[in-house]
Order: structure tokens, then C-alpha cells, then sequence
């Protein structure tokens, strides 16, 4: 059974949770609610989420102080952050939300289908990053056992390699298409560049399997966690 995703939903108004549950239950993942800032930090505390859904009108601590707790540990700094708001107040409010590390800042009535679309985007990014961390694992569990002269592994190392970058390459393909896809349809410039963050990612990952290969000092490669 593949193992859901889970979105982290905060907002200080229940009737708030239940409509962001009602439009994202049709992805068919894990939602987890929290009505303030504090209880949000709690749970980013002990779980992993794809994306977080962060209103930024919150009595006590706002989306935007929240947004820069989680920035600042290293465990959740790379989550995606989507702020929601009821209130426009101009490109400088935008801003703001976008220099606390939000990748995307939409404000209420927004399209649920427009929401869902760009929720569904990072959960299958979350889910292919998940993948390769579960690969890179395996082969390292490998290729350490093969290091300490263990038999009757199910598939050589060089196999290994040969598959895992086969993987990655399906990965790059898709993010390549999805660059090219927000280049065509103008998209802000955080949704850019939150595909530029994923595409540096995966480079890390191509060169530490290229290190693996025979010949280029495999026993130094890291793999990226």
C-alpha cells in the first residue's frame, strides 16, 4: 500500500478547516488540522507533510510569524508553504508573505479547483522526493552489505545503480516538464522557483549516483538524504 501524503491545514476558524478539508478530500491524502500557530509548530514537531495551508489572519501568532518558526529549523525549512488570506491589502502584503517563505500567496474566495490543482502538485513532488529517499536507502543498505563480502542479495550493485538512475531520470523528465509547463503558463515567480529548488535537488541526487559508478570512487559517495 503506498503510503499517503499529509497536508498540514491551519486556521483559527473551524467553518475555515472544514471547507480546505471538503476541497482537498478528492486527493485522497492525509489532512491534519490546526487552529493556531503554536498547535501547527507542535505537529510539524513529530510529522513530515507534503504542504502546509497557513491563514494569515491568526489571533496570538500570525501565519507570518509562524511561517518564519518553521523556516527557521532545519527539519521543516523546506516544506512548502501556501498562505491563505481574506484580506488584500496590495503587492507589499503579498510580499511580505513571500519573504516569510511561502511559495504561493492566494487570498480568499479563491477557485477550490485552482487550490486543489496547486495542492496536488506538491503532494506528487513530496511522494517522488519520498521514492528516491526509500532508493538512495535500499542502495546504500546494499552496497554496504556488499562492502562486508554478504551473499544472496536479490540484485547485484551495479543493477542497483542501473535502476535507481533510471528512476531519477523519470523524475527529471517530469520536472523538466513541469519548468516548461510553468514557463508557459506564466506562473508567479514562487511557483518557479520552487521548481528550480526541486530540479537542484535532483542534480544532488544524479551526482551522487554518477560518484557510485565503478571507477569514480564509490566508497566516498553520499548519497543525499
Amino acid at each position: 500500500m503506498v503510503q499517503k501524503a499529509k497536508i498540514l491545514l491551519v486556521d483559527d476558524r473551524p467553518e475555515n478547516l472544514l471547507a480546505l478539508e471538503a476541497i482537498l478530500s478528492a486527493l485522497d491524502q492525509t489532512l491534519v488540522r490546526a487552529s493556531s500557530g503554536e498547535e501547527a509548530l507542535k505537529a510539524l514537531l513529530t510529522d513530515d507533510f507534503a504542504v502546509i495551508l497557513l491563514d494569515v489572519q491568526m489571533p496570538g501568532m500570525d501565519g507570518f510569524e509562524t511561517a518564519a518558526h518553521i523556516k527557521r529549523r532545519e527539519r521543516t525549512r523546506d516544506i512548502p508553504i501556501i498562505f491563505l488570506t481574506a484580506i488584500n491589502h496590495g503587492p507589499h502584503h503579498t510580499f511580505r508573505g513571500y519573504a516569510a517563505g511561502a511559495v504561493d500567496y492566494i487570498s480568499k474566495p479563491f477557485d477550490p479547483w485552482v487550490l486543489r490543482a496547486k495542492v496536488s502538485v506538491f503532494v506528487e513532488l513530496y511522494m517522488k522526493n519520498c521514492k528516491l529517499r526509500e532508493q538512495a536507502a535500499l542502495l546504500r543498505l546494499q552496497l554496504e552489505g556488499d562492502a562486508n563480502g554478504s551473499v544472496g542479495h536479490e540484485k547485484e550493485p551495479a543493477g542497483l545503480l542501473a535502476e535507481l538512475s533510471a528512476r531519477l531520470a523519470a523524475v527529471e523528465e517530469q520536472a523538466e516538464a513541469l519548468s516548461k509547463q510553468l514557463d508557459d503558463e506564466s506562473a508567479d515567480a514562487a511557483a518557479v522557483a520552487t521548481a528550480a529548488h526541486l530540479e537542484r535537488k535532483l542534480t544532488g541526487l544524479r551526482r551522487a549516483l554518477d560518484a557510485l559508478e565503478p571507477g569514480t570512487g564509490s566508497g566516498a559517495a553520499v548519497l543525499p538524504s
